[in-house]
């Protein structure tokens, strides 16, 4: 199973990698594979393409701002959250994307 994230917060800083990191270490220990993008104070990174996008099983948007982009996420099954509850509850946010994939 294949997840894309993206993690953005509105100063792009601190909590946007934070987020990250707790999501792919969810991910990691859940089994499921998954590719993050920042979209912080350093712009885009770890940029999603459209093929990852469309080869995606599901989509977490961790975000507190608007995103660049988001039309590459158009008809997959995506979960959106604060930046704050990834960093606090990433396992249980991965869990949803594998039961929406699972579905």
């Amino acid at each position: 199973m294949k997840i894309v994230a993206v993690t953005a917060c509105p100063s792009g800083v601190a909590h946007t990698y934070m987020a990250a990191t707790a999501l792919k270490k969810a991910a990691k220990a859940n089994g499921a594979e998954i590719k993050i993008e920042t979209q912080g104070a350093l712009g885009i990174e770890n940029e999603i393409t459209e093929k990852e996008a469309r080869e995606a099983d599901a989509v977490i948007l961790a975000i507190e701002t608007a995103i660049a982009k988001p039309e590459r996420f158009k008809n997959k099954p995506v979960i959106q959250v604060p930046v704050s509850e990834a960093i606090k509850d990433a396992d249980a946010i991965v869990k949803k994307a594998i039961s929406l994939i699972n579905k």
